[in-house]
């Protein structure tokens, strides 16, 4: 089962959370037929990675290669970039929020 010596098992997945320090959590998702009824159904699973940098944010595509086990979850690495996705900038969003700019705020302006 475990399949040829010295290969590992290689996923591509996006980042879903960079909370943690030296960690990020990649998604990866995949398409399975159900076993009744045939239809295409999405399966996700979700595995903790090592990133020694630190440089990964939520919504980046990565590529995840299997490593020997670093914690008691952790038994990925991150090897490579795919995609950097563009996050929205701190200060726009903190400028929106101290503008407060929904329309209920504004309709309770006037």
């Amino acid at each position: 089962m475990a399949g040829a010596p010295g290969r590992r098992k290689v996923q591509i997945g996006r980042v879903v959370s960079d909370k943690m320090n030296k960690t990020v959590v990649v998604e990866v998702a995949r398409q399975a037929a159900h076993p009744i009824y045939g239809k295409s159904v999405r399966r996700v699973s979700r595995f903790k990675a090592h990133s020694e940098q630190n440089q990964y944010r939520v919504g980046d595509l990565v590529r995840i290669e299997e490593t020997k086990p670093l914690s008691k979850d952790k038994r990925w690495r991150v090897s490579a970039l795919v995609q950097r996705t563009e996050a929205p900038q701190a200060e726009q969003v903190a400028a929106a929020a101290a503008a407060d700019v929904t329309p209920a705020a504004e309709e309770a302006k006037s």
